[in-house]
């Protein structure tokens, strides 16, 4: 601490600011945002941007208050955002480009049609750990082959084997084709 209290360094003053300050304004952001994660996001840049002009604050003892505008406009400008992605999405609903649209049914999506969540479980716990681990993490988690090789310490060959046992047990043990 500096004379009086003040803090020396935009260090110093943001850590002390966030200690008393993090949780309402997630909150604030939370109540409009309704996302807990975009919440937490709009805040903690806020944060970062008071830290970088914390040189060119004219009065500090305001940064509380600054805060706070931050994380509102910041929250406004999400929304805004938000519904132009809601526009755009409903405006292509059901073209060409809407981002949903299949031109047919995947051979993973025909593996598992019909089954239900226990069924789809009951199904997985019956597989060999490794081709039950490289269905998880592809179709969990959405991964490519690189990144579950990577993730579980093989070959991406063996990714593609896995998978493909994988999914034909699991067509074979459900009766589907």
């Amino acid at each position: 601490m500096g004379e009086l209290g003040v803090p020396r360094s935009a260090e110093e003053a943001v850590t002390e600011l966030y200690a008393s300050h993090w949780q309402p304004l997630v909150r604030v952001a939370w109540l409009l945002l309704h996302d807990a994660a975009e919440a937490e996001e709009v805040v903690q840049d806020a944060f970062v941007a008071l830290h970088g002009h914390w040189g060119g604050l004219r009065d500090r003892g305001a940064a509380a208050a600054y805060l706070r505008r931050a994380v509102l406009n910041a929250s406004r400008s999400a929304l805004r955002h938000r519904g132009v992605e809601e526009r755009w999405a409903a405006s292509v609903r059901g073209g060409p480009d809407d981002p949903a649209r299949r031109t047919s049914t995947s051979a993973e999506d025909a593996a598992v049609a019909g089954l239900s969540r226990e069924e789809l479980l009951r199904a997985l716990a019956t597989l060999p750990v490794r081709q039950r681990e490289v269905l998880v993490l592809r179709y969990y988690l959405d991964l490519g082959e690189a990144q579950i090789a990577e993730a579980l310490d093989i070959s991406p060959g063996s990714v593609k084997t896995h998978a493909s046992r994988g999914l034909a047990a699991l067509r074979a043990g459900t009766g589907r084709t």
